[in-house]
């Protein structure tokens, strides 16, 4: 079984804890971690600052295209930020608890 942290930003704390709450509901996801950072980047040719919300989304990768298509669904921005970062090294304890809840 491969594991997986999928990001995605949002500028919106509503809309994070929805798209997490609803990961959860339906089992895509084991956990997720919501911080506040500071984004900067350039959108249309304009430089942008601003507080966004970064959901890190614990998972197996087989669930990634739904989580992918349920963000897309949720989602506020034209273009979302949606990301998987490959986990090489778990502990069994952390990988058995994504097993149950996922």
């Amino acid at each position: 079984m491969k594991y997986i942290i999928v990001q995605t930003t949002t500028n919106n704390i509503k809309e994070a804890k929805k798209i997490a709450k609803i990961l959860l509901e339906k089992k895509l996801a084991a956990c997720i971690h919501l911080s506040a950072v500071d984004s900067l980047y350039t959108w249309n040719n304009e430089f942008c600052e601003e507080v966004e919300y970064l959901l890190n989304i614990k998972t197996k990768k087989e669930n990634f295209k739904k989580i992918k298509r349920k963000i897309k669904e949720l989602h506020s921005y034209d273009v979302p930020e949606i990301i998987s970062l490959k986990i090489d090294n778990i502990s069994k304890d952390y990988k058995d608890f994504i097993e149950e809840n996922c």
